[in-house]
């Protein structure tokens, strides 16, 4: 009787109580703040390969035409014509370079044709300043005996009246002495350079001087 009682006032309590069965499911609650990240996942296997893309823009086109070749092969044969040029020049016993051309001699000594002579054989000429700097090296040769040297001076006064050089080409500079060239010569003169640098016109083509070639 009383295990009755007990249930039958349990199911009377149901509706108004507390009940022991899961109730309905509530309302959606707010989304709540964004948590903290989370350590990164396991590297994943690679996937297949994507389609072939479309072909790119051409490039700049190079050009490898006759001018850079030129170029190189001028460059080259200038080269080889100065090392030719030092080869000649270390042969003698003076050597003395400005800018692209060099003074050389075996400091002998001799007349005007001796010395055109000389140079001419050796395919050289004979010096000729062609500036300031250039007129000054020469002069650098001298010793305390021989105070004079041979220059390319055209020595037929009629053909150029010492205005070209031996192959009658103009003189591009001159540093005459005081009074020269010498209008008293009327004939052949042949054109000294002295220990400062100035030239003088002389009869006496048979004098003793140095003998400097340029290459």
């Amino acid at each position: 009787m009383m295990r009755f009682l007990l249930f039958y006032t349990l199911c009377l309590m149901a509706p108004y109580g507390y009940s022991q069965l899961p109730g309905l499911p509530g309302l959606k609650g707010e989304k709540g703040d964004a948590g903290d990240p989370g350590f990164p996942g396991p590297i994943g296997h690679p996937g297949p390969s994507g389609p072939v893309g479309a072909p790119g823009r051409p490039g700049p086109v190079i050009m490898c035409g006759r001018e850079p070749f030129a170029s190189i092969s001028q460059d080259l044969e200038t080269l080889k014509g100065t090392i030719a040029k030092l080869n000649h020049a270390i042969s003698y016993d003076f050597v003395k370079r400005i800018g692209e051309k060099y003074f050389v001699s075996d400091k002998e000594r001799g007349t005007f044709s001796r010395a055109y002579e000389f140079c001419s054989q050796r395919g050289l000429e004979l010096a000729l300043p062609q500036n300031n700097d250039e007129n000054r090296a020469l002069t650098q040769m001298f010793d305390e005996a021989v105070k004079m040297a041979w220059i390319n001076v055209n020595n037929e006064k009629a053909v150029s009246n010492f205005k070209a050089d031996m192959k009658n080409q103009p003189l591009t500079f001159t540093n005459w002495a005081e009074g020269q060239p010498d209008k008293s010569i009327q004939d052949i003169g042949c054109t000294m350079l002295s220990e400062n640098g100035a030239w003088r016109v002389t009869e006496e083509c048979s004098l003793i001087a140095y003998i400097i070639c340029q290459l």
